[in-house]
């Protein structure tokens, strides 16, 4: 199903989707970020990339588990917390993010599904945008397989066609919501048809931006745990783990219990994102540390994105957003990280 909808039009989409949970950009303190929509009457769908990706909607940064409650000085009680999900629309998501959505499924819902993160990814529609123009400088989605109009992950696909969207419904889900939007949506005539189009080469050359020919990347990696390059390129590092948080498709999380109250003993079993790049992520509580330094914990983030991934998945585990590159403070660069991997010993 594709229909034109009239950009003067989106907010009145918004508000009969009043039903549904809707998740859009939103500049707060001057950072864009996914957030809900509570005045969908002077909405305008931004062409920015966010800073925390969309993977906070169905994988937030702190959950509760479970409660646990001393009730008679020798009883544990546990009280599970299921996740809250109600349906939800989230609006302006980027291809590359569609598809890091993908990867992430792989892995909450694969050998061992996650119904944490399955409740809420199953009530979450997923509504793209386009990339006519690259958001970011450091875009390079070409180069891992992925596409600035690719659908993967998505439920619908908008392009901006300047004064209105073409949509795109790829999924039963998106041609819901299309048809709640009722008369809003037109039919396409033959000239927007030929404008989506020619604007998909267009975005491919608009990218800066590449990393090419890594197709060795995964096998040289394995003969290079100990190869002196994750000295040189962790130098600098800081340790900071804004390249994970800030990844669409990093997932680590840990596990704490917060005591309440010792007596009684209360309290919540809960769980929050994590890094590989944090010293005491691969803390063992003997002391013994497998990562000790900035260099293997650095060599850890390349493997697990150009390694281990593609040995497991079949696919890179990195959709190119570029937002480890823009946003860290002191300018590791994973493309020319892969790059010296790629032409290592050559």
């Amino acid at each position: 199903m594709d229909k034109i909808l009239a950009k003067k039009d989106f907010p009145q989409w918004l508000k009969k989707l009043r039903a549904y949970r809707l998740f859009a950009p939103r500049l707060i303190e001057e950072v864009w970020n996914y957030e809900v929509v509570d005045d969908p009457d002077h909405y305008v769908l931004p062409d920015v990339q966010t800073v925390v990706p969309v993977k906070k909607v169905v994988f937030p940064a702190r959950e509760c588990f479970f409660e646990f409650e001393e009730t008679d000085g020798t009883t544990l009680t546990l009280t599970e917390r299921r996740p809250d999900a109600p349906a939800t629309v989230v609006f302006g998501v980027r291809p590359c993010e569609g598809k890091a959505l993908t990867l992430t499924d792989s892995v909450f819902g694969g050998t061992f599904d996650d119904p944490y993160y399955g409740e809420r990814r199953k009530a979450t529609a997923i509504v793209g945008l386009a990339c006519n123009t690259p958001p970011s400088s450091d875009c390079f989605c070409l180069s891992v397989g992925g596409a600035p109009h690719s659908t993967e992950g998505l439920d619908i696909l908008l392009t901006d066609l300047g004064e209105t969207y073409y949509a795109q419904a790829l999924t039963e889900t998106g041609k819901k919501l299309i048809n709640e939007g009722g008369a809003l949506f037109s039919e396409p005539k033959a000239e927007d048809r030929k404008t989506v189009e020619r604007l998909r080469p267009e975005s491919e050359r608009r990218l800066t931006r590449r990393l090419e020919n890594i197709k060795n990347v995964p096998a040289k990696l394995k003969g290079m745990f100990d190869a002196p390059l994750w000295d040189e390129e962790s130098l600098s590092c800081l340790r900071c783990g804004i390249c994970t948080y800030l990844c669409p498709t990093c997932h680590c999380f840990d596990m704490n219990d917060e005591v309440e109250s010792t007596v009684p003993l209360r309290g919540k079993k809960v769980r929050t994102w994590d890094t590989c790049q944090f010293p005491d992520f691969t803390m063992h509580s003997s002391g013994h540390n497998p990562r000790p330094d900035k260099a293997a914990r650095l060599r850890q983030r390349i493997n697990h994105k150009f390694q281990y991934f593609v040995e497991i998945w079949k696919d890179y585990q990195c959709t190119g957003c570029g937002r480890c590159i823009a946003l860290c403070p002191v300018g590791i660069d994973i493309i020319k990280v892969v790059e010296k991997v790629r032409d290592y010993g050559s």
